[in-house]
């Protein structure tokens, strides 16, 4: 860390949340997350705060001059403190005793976390599994896509989503990869599958989010996502690319549309439309599947909570169980070995009983 004098024109000194430690002094810029004007017992104002970067989120107290501080700063600000780390309920959190909001604009990568793998890796990967494509009508759909400049560039820079998973700068991509390459794997495994109807829709299930999402020093909902979403969106910029494709077939059009519109699986989940064949029903699996695992496992992370437990996830109501599994010792190679001559039910040349 740099120590700046204050107003000074540079950033000011950041320590990282994932790093604050029981009984340490905090000092940095961080976001305000939540901001909420409470009382004491005794009817004391304090301020509870919810403060983020990069690395996650921390709560915050301001126990001193409450009122007086609240009126300095709003929730998505970027405010600098001095604070001193302690636990609560097993829960890292920070009482603050000196603060004001940040007059310099604060460098955006303090607060807006980027995959962890090489966009322009992932862009090749994904760019090779699309080449597999070979109905030359979902081929031209998909090409069409690849080859706008405009949405490509955004396309690979955007999140997937504003909290749960892959909401960081390039998260798109890398579940839009994840989801395709899953894909493969279950069209081969099920051969009654249309392959490359499969591969396409999730190429392009999630696409509107590069409208339905928008990014400053934090990710949120731009008027459109709000208003619209994009379930609804994705299945509109297909709509806009199909007008440039007069042979497409129009069956072929109303399956991948469906394919798109029914891939959150369930109406209480924002779908407008609940899978009706098989195709639709792989793609909500593995699109729920990957937002699951990278999610909870995020959670999983970055939780501060002390033992072998995460504190409660309120969006999948429980708690969860922290830490990795040990590898299993493994057997001597010897004893699982089986005599070439012993029989089993499934021999071909077992006899019937």
């Amino acid at each position: 860390m740099i120590n700046m004098a204050k107003n000074s024109t540079m950033q000011p000194p950041h320590l990282w949340i994932k790093e604050i430690q029981e009984d340490e002094k905090v000092s940095g810029c961080y976001l305000v997350k939540e901001k909420k004007v409470l009382k004491t017992r005794n009817g004391k104002p304090f301020l509870n705060l919810i403060l983020a970067d990069r690395t996650g989120e921390i709560p915050a107290k301001v126990w001193d001059r409450a009122e007086a501080l609240s009126s300095l700063f709003q929730k998505g600000d970027i405010i600098q403190i001095v604070a001193h780390a302690g636990s609560y309920r097993d829960q890292i959190q920070i009482t603050v005793s000196e603060l004001d909001l940040l007059k310099e604009k604060p460098d955006p990568e303090i607060f807006l976390e980027s995959t962890p793998e090489d966009p322009s890796e992932m862009m090749r990967s994904l760019r090779q599994i699309l080449r597999g494509v070979e109905d030359v009508n979902l081929k031209g759909l998909v090409d069409s896509f690849l080859g706008d400049r405009k949405f490509m560039a955004r396309f690979k820079k955007m999140p997937a989503a504003k909290n749960f998973h892959h909401s960081y700068l390039g998260g798109l991509l890398e579940h839009t990869l994840s989801v395709c390459q899953m894909a493969i794997q279950v069209a081969a495994h099920y051969p009654q599958l249309n392959r490359d109807l499969l591969i396409t829709s999730a190429f392009l299930h999630d696409i509107g989010k590069i409208r339905e999402l928008g990014y400053d020093l934090q990710i949120d909902y731009t008027d459109e996502g709000r208003l619209v979403g994009h379930v609804v969106l994705s299945m509109t910029m297909v709509e806009e690319k199909l007008i440039g494709l007069k042979d497409f077939p129009g069956a072929l059009a109303i399956r991948l549309k469906h394919l798109i519109l029914s891939h959150h699986g369930q109406y209480d989940f924002g779908s407008p439309k609940e899978p009706k064949f098989l195709e639709a029903f792989a793609l909500n699996l593995i699109d729920d599947l990957d937002a699951k695992i990278n999610g909870l496992g995020r959670f999983m992370e970055r939780d501060r909570h002390e033992g072998a437990w995460t504190e409660f996830n309120r969006m999948f109501g429980k708690y969860f169980l922290k830490g990795k599994m040990q590898p299993t010792r493994k057997a001597p190679e010897e004893s699982i070995k089986t005599d070439s001559k012993q029989r089993t039910l499934f021999s071909s040349d077992a006899s019937t009983p």
